[in-house]
């Protein structure tokens, strides 16, 4: 199958992808890990991205597309999950047209619901193990009492700055501005379905399963 997941930052698609990854052997395909493998591979397409980034340009559509090309003709094993991409209409309608291109189909689009404010309480309280990246969360996964990652024991934990309030408001800004005609886009093509994006990361799965399912 082949999905997107729509969100806001902090929404949790990344954890979701990665467990798609880890249950159904699907391929998770970031516009941002893409372009950086790109640029350190030494292909033609990679020569080109190189070259873009050290101009500090903006990296072209039809660049990603490119190289999303040549993602879905390699192994496509359980299915793709585009994270990151499309953004636009336009990237939406390049990403439609290389699918039917390539004899694939775009089988769900999943927006995960938040409630903004439960969002911002929700990210501004998570922290991360500085050496082993594991995650923590005031709420609902506090760092242990002894001061100590559960994981690999280091007791250097970190907070991303701008994990704040005033920082996330205006990424959710940011992303409503950009995302709104996307989900009327597959809304309109019947593709969309609706998650709460809030819930356990447990249960959120299981919904995003229930979707791939029927």
């Amino acid at each position: 199958m082949n999905i997107i997941l729509l969100g806001p930052p902090g929404a949790g698609k990344g954890t979701q992808a990665r467990q798609l990854v880890e249950t159904r052997n699907m391929v998770q395909l970031s516009t941002g890990d893409m372009l950086r493998e790109a640029k350190d591979s030494g292909t033609e397409m990679g020569k080109i991205v190189a070259d873009v980034m050290a101009r500090g340009d903006l990296v072209t559509d039809e660049i990603v597309i490119g190289l999303i090309r040549e993602k879905i003709e390699g192994d496509n094993k359980g299915g793709f999950i585009f994270d990151g991409f499309p953004r636009t209409l336009a990237q939406a309608d390049a990403l439609g047209d290389l699918l039917a291109a390539t004899n694939q189909t775009l089988d769900a689009v999943i927006e995960m619901e938040v409630d903004d404010d439960a969002l911002v309480t929700r990210i501004t309280a998570r922290s991360t193990c500085g050496n082993c990246g594991e995650g923590y969360n005031d709420q609902f996964k506090p760092q242990p009492a002894d001061g100590k990652c559960s994981v690999c024991g280091s007791s250097d934990f970190k907070r991303r700055a701008d994990d704040n309030e005033d920082s996330l408001r205006n990424r959710l800004m940011e992303y409503y501005k950009k995302t709104s005609p996307l989900i009327g886009y597959y809304y309109a093509k019947d593709a969309l379905t609706k998650v709460n994006g809030l819930g356990e990361i447990a249960e959120v799965q299981a919904s995003i399963v229930e979707v791939l399912d029927r």
